[in-house]
């Protein structure tokens, strides 16, 4: 029976229910105490209510005031040292000296102690009378507010911990009582979330990887032209789908022909996976609801979506869907470039031939002066590849 009260004593449910009670009870009264004491210099908020000191704390130093309520129950006081550096800074001055709350002086404490029995007195007001049948002085019955406090001026970022503990028996929290169901299950069958469409994965050389170019085509050996994976919340559904022959490209138009073959040492020959997931897109509830194996689903708008490569989580390249064969593949139209902007796109023979006899001339010599660098600087700094950006099991070495 007591391991029973006990296990109620601490149930997070019940604390979730009460904590409205809690905000309207103690913010005002702490409030007003402090505003009185310090005439308005100070801004508390209550942040949190526990009934575990522990995870409070955070390794931080305070000073403690113990106050007797009566023969049964005493009230705690704890400020942070950097609540106590903002109250006395603000109150005695600004020392010269970086606070440190094992030198705090006789002043200073009885500056804090006067403020924590100036807070006791108001909040005596708000306890009731102990209830006999209620646990009592043990670590379950107590209650702990946490309130963050700073200084009223804006620019002032500093801020504090005070942290109040009261005896749970002489508290009467009030519960939010639920008052019925206040939507129908028609509300949500057309509400819309995001979910992650993911293609497939490949294996891909670091070699090939440091070599990726716009026109490329990554071809994702392992996945199935009639079925793709959802991802929402972390789960994953498998659903069919009727693919769209219309992006189908040949084996020949692959953009992947540029990559080389042979690679330099053995870095260039591990191989890391590559992932490929379409943006977000939004899918009904109803819809995600009624999924079921074997259930053909209409994603047609995917198609025209932009498709993120992946390598350990790292976006690495985008670009548009095609088919190659009876493979998905993805056709680059963006490299990133150390996670941060991209390679543009090179232009294609049709915007060559719209521009001017003289203007393709000028543009053929600085793309061949281009070149020239580029191949002198890959000569050069091919080994500058940064493999420790992702991480190797020991299967792929």
């Amino acid at each position: 029976m007591l391991n029973e009260k006990v296990q109620n004593s601490i149930s997070t449910d019940q604390l979730y229910k009460e904590y409205d009670w809690y905000q309207h009870t103690f913010p005002p009264i702490v409030q007003e105490s402090c505003d009185e004491f310090f005439d308005n210099n100070f801004k508390l908020e209550l942040i949190g209510i526990s009934k575990n000191i522990n995870c409070l704390m955070d390794n931080e130093s305070c000073f403690v005031t113990k106050i007797r309520i009566n023969q049964e129950y005493d009230m705690y006081f704890r400020l942070t040292d950097k609540a106590l550096d903002i109250i006395l800074n603000k109150v005695l001055g600004q020392s010269k000296n970086k606070f440190n709350i094992n030198k705090i002086s006789e002043l200073e404490a009885k500056v804090i102690t006067s403020f924590n029995d100036f807070m006791f007195e108001h909040l005596k007001n708000a306890l009731s009378e102990s209830d006999p049948t209620q646990l009592k002085r043990n670590n379950f019955d107590l209650i702990h507010l946490t309130f963050l406090i700073k200084e009223v001026e804006e620019y002032n970022k500093k801020a504090g911990k005070v942290i109040i503990t009261l005896p749970l028996s002489l508290l009467k929290p009030e519960l939010i009582t639920s008052n019925g169901a206040k939507f129908s299950d028609d509300s949500f069958p057309t509400s819309e979330t995001y979910v992650n469409v993911l293609i497939g994965k490949t294996k891909f050389s670091l070699y090939d990887l440091k070599n990726l170019e716009t026109d490329d085509v990554v071809v994702f050996e392992n996945s199935n032209l009639e079925n793709i994976t959802l991802s929402i919340n972390g789960e994953t559904i498998p659903v069919h789908l009727n693919p769209n022959m219309d992006i189908l490209i040949t084996e020949t138009e692959n953009g992947g022909d540029n990559m080389a073959d042979t690679h330099k040492n053995i870095w260039d020959s591990i191989e890391v996976e590559m992932s490929a997931e379409f943006d977000a897109v939004k899918i009904t509830l109803g819809e995600l609801k009624d999924i079921e194996e074997g259930l053909v689903v209409d994603l047609t708008s995917l198609y025209d979506n932009n498709v993120t490569l992946k390598v350990e989580g790292k976006s690495i390249a985008s670009g548009s869907l095609v088919i190659v064969n009876d493979r998905y593949g993805v056709k680059i139209n963006n490299v990133i470039a150390d996670g941060g902007g991209s390679v543009q796109p090179r232009k294609t023979n049709e915007n060559r031939q719209e521009e001017s006899e003289e203007e393709q001339q000028q543009n053929e010599v600085e793309q061949n002066t281009q070149n020239e660098e580029e191949h002198f600087d890959n000569e050069n700094s091919e080994e500058e590849f940064d493999y420790s950006d992702f991480e190797l099991e020991d299967e792929n070495i």
